[in-house]
């Protein structure tokens, strides 16, 4: 109970490595980009510890889970059915999910897809948003923001991994995972974004380079096209959600950001979380407002664990 365990399990079509501890009521958490199962290490322990089964699996496309080749077979269903099928597998009927980045956007649709499967989620650093009826969202994005914004150099296959190259895995993880501006992470005029980012002289105290090299060797492994393709299948998720256009997300949901994340406040979401629009599209909401950045879980993992467990004290075990 006391040491995290791995296997990989057969779901929806594909392997998918989880890292596990602990008995009791699930927990499941859901990583980001660019990250893997080992960016909740402190939560896992945290939780089991506590009485809780955690499962932290690597998303399709990252770590030692299977990676398709097809952006499209990254989409929103095919995330979801990997979680179900990781559920049925576990043969838990429910689950509180527990997400970050990417792994944020899954928990949300899982949520609205399956709320049957949820019993409460917490999601972390990207809120929900009702889809658009009039603008396809990579599209969009790519309107708005222009080509040297990440998202949009990250559509065309292939661009993202050559520009990555220029450099060893641990500073392309550094560029990412240490990041602190707050402004929108764009590109200057025919600049790449890997060059843009910064690559810190110094570590802060909430990771150490033993740590970052964990992501940088299973990044080696695996490349980064499989997490980017999450990124390149973005206007077909558009497409496949028009039957859910301006459902609510029926479970209780804890939301929790960074008040440095990137774009907090430029882009207007801490006025979309604190207002009328978020809160009727999440009955049951509550918001947490940390002073962090954007990869909350290590940078605050004290405060996040803390409240990730606060919150699932609410829901007692039938």
């Amino acid at each position: 109970m006391n040491e995290v365990s791995h296997r990989r399990i057969k779901t929806n079509g594909i392997w998918v490595h989880i890292a596990e501890q602990g008995r009791g009521p699930l927990v499941l958490l859901l990583h980001g980009f660019p990250e893997i199962w080992y960016s909740w290490r402190h939560q896992i322990s945290f939780l089991a510890n506590h009485g809780y089964h955690v499962v932290a699996p690597d998303l399709r496309g990252y770590g030692d889970s299977d990676s398709p080749l097809s952006p499209s077979s990254y989409t929103f269903m095919h995330y979801v059915g990997d979680i179900i099928g990781l559920l049925d597998h576990l043969g838990e009927q429910q689950a509180f999910v527990v997400g970050h980045d990417v792994g944020a956007a899954i928990a949300w649709h899982l949520s609205l897809f399956t709320p049957e499967r949820v019993k409460a989620s917490i999601n972390l650093g990207v809120a929900y948003f009702d889809r658009n009826p009039n603008a396809k969202l990579g599209e969009s994005l790519i309107r708005t923001f222009g080509d040297g914004f990440y998202i949009s150099q990250f559509q065309e296959p292939g661009r993202a991994e050559r520009t990555f190259a220029r450099y060893d895995y641990l500073t392309v993880i550094k560029k990412f995972l240490l990041i602190t501006q707050t402004d929108n992470l764009i590109a200057p005029p025919g600049m790449e974004i890997i060059d843009y980012l910064e690559t810190p002289s110094r570590l802060p105290p909430w990771i150490t380079e033993e740590e970052l090299q964990v992501y940088a060797d299973k990044f080696q492994e695996s490349g980064f096209t499989g997490a980017l393709n999450y990124y390149r299948a973005l206007d077909l998720n558009w497409e496949l959600t028009a039957p859910w256009q301006g459902s609510k997300i029926r479970v209780p949901v804890k939301f929790m950001v960074g008040e440095n994340d990137i774009g907090f406040d430029i882009n207007g979401i801490r006025q979309y979380i604190e207002g009328n629009v978020f809160r009727n599209l999440i009955p049951d909401l509550e918001v947490v407002m940390l002073d962090g950045h954007h990869y909350l879980q290590q940078e605050k993992h004290h405060q996040v664990s803390e409240e990730i467990l606060t919150f699932l004290a609410k829901f007692p075990p039938e």
